[in-house]
Order: C-alpha cells, then structure tokens, then sequence
C-alpha cells in the first residue's frame, strides 16, 4: 500500500515536472519569436531613413568657396534681388532672345557629336518664334561698333596667370559683333538667327525624358565635366563641376516647379516629390545652386561699369529708361553692398605655373558642354539650355578677361545677346534659391512624416504581437494550475 501511495506520488510530480517544463518551453519560444521580430525590423528598415533623419537639411554658413553665408543669400535674393530681377527680365531689351531658326528640318543637323532622335512627348516642347513685327527694331541693325576681323586676338596665345579685378571705366562702345571664346556658338553670324520672346516659352515641364536627355548629361560629366575626387586640391576643376552641377539643379527645380500634374485636365502645378529626387536630397547640389548663383551674381557685379554705361535700346522710351533704372538699382544696391560686397574671389584662380595651360583646358571643356546644347532634342529645352549656358560662359569671359586672360590693355567687349542671357541666368538662379527656401520646409516635414510611419507600424505589430501573447498565455493558464509551473 505505502510502495503504491509512492509510485503514485512519483508520477504525479514527473506529470507536474511536464507540464511546467512545456509551459515554459512554450512562453521561451513566443519570445525568442519577439527578439526574432524585433532584430529583423531593425535592419530591414529603409537603409536612408536613419541618414534623412540625421540631416539638417538646413544650410548655414559661408558657401563653399565663395565669401557670403546661405542666410545671407536668402535674405539679400528674396528682399532685393529676386523682385528686381523679375521686373527687369519683362522689359522688351531682355525679354527677347537671338537664336538659330528652330523649324524641324534644322533641329538635329546642328549636333556635332551625334544624330539626335529625341522627341518631345508635349506640344509644350516647341518654340514660339518672333515674327519680324514684334521684337524691336533696333535689334535687327547690326552693330556700327562692329570690329574688323584683324583686331580679333586669338585667346589660345600667350596666356597670363594674374587676375586684375578691374574693369575699365568707360567699358561701354557699344554692341559688339565678337564671339565669346567660352562657348561654341558663332554670335556674328546673323544668317540663320531669329528672336524668341522668352515670356511666351517658359522653361517647365516639357516630357522630354528617356534615353535621349539622359545622354546629354551623361556627356558633359563624363567626357567634359567629371566630378572632382573627395581628396581633389585643383580648386579650378572643382569651380567648373560645380557650376555645371548648379546649373543643372536649377533647371531641374524649374522642371519641377512648373510640372504637368494632369495631362488630361491640363494641370500644372509643382511636383514637390520629383524636386526632392532630383536635388533637395542630394545636398551638394543645393550648395552648387548657391556657388552657381554667387558666381553669376559676382560676374554681373564687376561689369557694372559696363552695364551701367550700356544702351538698353529697343524704340520703346518708358521701357528703355525702366530696364536703365533696374540695372542701376541691381548694380549699386547698399543692402546687397553692405551684405556681400564680394559674392566670389576669382583672383584665387589660375595661380602657379600650370594655370595657364590649365585655364585653356577647362575653357575647351567649356565650349564642348556649349556645343552639347544643340544635341537637345527638344526645342524648348534647348532654347533655355544655350541661353543658361551662354550666360555662364559670358560670366566666364567677364570674371577672367575676352579671352580667359586678364589684359589692361584688352577691354570688356559683350554682344546684346550675352547681356540678355546674363541677366536671365541669374534670374533663373535667384527663382531656384527662392523655391529651395519656400518648398524646402514642407518637403522636409513630408518626409519626416514618411520616416514616421514605419515607426506608427512598427509599434502597431508589437502591440497586436503582445496581445496576441497575452491572449495565448490568459489561455494557457486557464488550462494550467499556475501552482503547477512554479
């Protein structure tokens, strides 16, 4: 009888011992299952999430290499230049622009790299052309300052490191017929140009995408523009990378700022997420928008004596005095004086013995991405691509001489047509600066919302997982005498 009580007893504590080892076997597997859930939502996470929360997204301090701060920039565009510059682009002297004949049978023969095929998908990829009766008379005379061919130097010759800041004072003679040695296209030959009138071809949204645009900017970074090392110290090809990379930012904010929302309901409207993809994520190309523009701004800055002595002429009196005042006002306003007197120091360049060999290197870089714009196949895009281009190169030709070297006895000679694309590159630049500033605040809070959400998701799972532990475990102790597992 005592032997049996004693297996029974035996039995009954091998059965408890059971139980309270499966109990615990299974509470052990439900939460290696919650370590498990936890290490894989750690490291499948979006791999940029935890760098675009880390960045500030907010620029501060001098712009690299050149000698005004981001907020300075900001606050001088948006107050003084941004309105004076849209004014000023409306008048009749800027608002028109000399280019090649644009009909179809001349759009691809121009290129001399490649045959284009590209096509726009938009009928807002055509050019609206001047008729004869619209763009002022005054611009179809050619010019009685016009130089004889023997007083044209070649710029290839006998190059000079030093760079004077100075202009002449009494720099203006008149509109010159002389090509400008930083670019490709020959300004004095009036035999196939016509004038468009730029109010009525905005630079947007035109469809012209794929293959064909991709190549040509594949071709001016690969073969003409590539990006400096990390560790590069020539400060002249880094100049030439981020000015071509500012520019591109800046057609890129304008494509995005003007954007076909709704092609069937003829909807435009900003695309906020493509001006995100495109430049506000990458922050080295918000800062070569702001170096573009400091560059731009200072190569119309030292040709104020120029610009102030030129004849703004188009028949139209009121207009003409109007485009006189907003150049004036533009080129001796005190607060853009007293806030950033030297927006760049181009005197730092082309020192040692290898800048001159250098600065011919770069200017044929240069006139090769000049060259590349009438591979655009598409006709909108390649107005506004030759007249950006073009105002950078006169900005070139005015911050380093006619001919890349700086002569006293060599004055500042520019075609109307290099002024007008001057004056609307920096305004095309000066609307950049001012979206990134406007859009900027509300991307950066879309985006953070979008890093929210995994957060909001992930915590939703482990709360579902934790009731569902503690759904399984209510019923498991239920089933169990709790006495028994401990």
């Amino acid at each position: 009888m005592v032997e049996a009580e004693v297996i029974m007893k035996k039995k009954n504590e091998e059965e408890r011992g059971g139980k309270r080892r499966w109990g615990w076997a299974a509470i052990g597997a439900v939460l290696m299952v919650l370590v498990a859930i936890s290490v894989t939502s750690k490291y499948t996470k979006n791999p940029n999430s935890c760098q675009c929360a880390q960045d500030s997204r907010k620029y501060t301090g001098i712009v690299e290499d050149c000698c005004c701060d981001y907020e300075t920039v900001d606050s001088i565009n948006g107050a003084v230049l941004h309105p004076l510059l849209q004014e000023l682009v409306t008048t009749p002297f800027f608002r028109y622009f000399k280019t090649k004949t644009l009909p179809q049978v001349k759009l691809w023969c121009d290129c001399p790299f490649w045959p284009d095929d590209g096509m726009c998908k938009l009928r807002d990829c055509s050019v609206c052309e001047c008729p004869e009766t619209e763009f002022p008379e005054l611009f179809k005379k050619p010019s009685q300052y016009a130089l004889p061919s023997d007083d044209l130097k070649c710029q290839e010759g006998k190059p000079e490191a030093a760079v004077d800041r100075t202009l002449d004072s009494k720099a203006f003679r008149g509109w010159m017929e002389v090509d400008n040695p930083w670019t490709n296209d020959d300004e004095t030959d009036n035999s196939e140009m016509t004038y468009v009138n730029l109010l009525l071809n905005p630079e947007r949204y035109t469809g012209y995408t794929g293959p064909s645009a991709r190549r040509i900017w594949d071709a001016v970074y690969s073969e003409n523009c590539p990006q400096y090392a990390s560790g590069e110290s020539c400060q002249e090809k880094k100049v030439l990378y981020k000015l071509i990379s500012g520019l591109h930012s800046s057609i890129s904010i304008h494509i995005a700022s003007d954007y076909l929302l709704d092609e069937a309901k003829s909807l435009w409207g900003k695309n906020l997420d493509l001006m995100y993809d495109r430049v506000l994520r990458y922050p080295d190309r918000v800062r070569n928008l702001y170096f573009t523009y400091l560059f731009v701004l200072r190569a119309v800055t030292k040709a104020k004596n120029y610009l102030e002595q030129a004849e703004y002429e188009t028949g139209n009196h009121d207009e003409d005095l109007k485009a006189q005042s907003l150049i004036r006002q533009l080129l001796y306003n005190p607060k853009l004086q007293a806030a950033c007197p030297l927006p760049f120091d181009e005197a730092k360049l082309w020192q040692g013995q290898s800048g001159p060999e250098l600065k011919q290197q770069i200017q044929k870089q240069f006139r090769n991405i000049s060259a590349l714009m009438d591979c655009v196949g598409c006709e909108k895009c390649r107005l506004w691509g030759k007249l950006q281009v073009l105002g950078l190169g006169t900005a070139l030709k005015i911050l380093f001489s006619v001919d890349g070297h700086s002569q006293s006895n060599q004055p500042l000679q520019l075609q109307r047509n290099e002024v007008i694309a001057l004056v609307n590159l920096l305004n095309r630049l000066s609307e950049s600066i001012k979206f990134v500033q406007e859009v900027s605040p509300s991307i950066e809070k879309k985006m953070d919302g979008l890093l929210s959400e995994p957060i909001a998701e992930e915590f939703s799972s482990w709360r579902r997982i934790w009731e569902a532990v503690g759904g399984f475990c209510i019923n498991f102790w239920r089933q169990c005498d709790v006495r028994e597992l401990v």
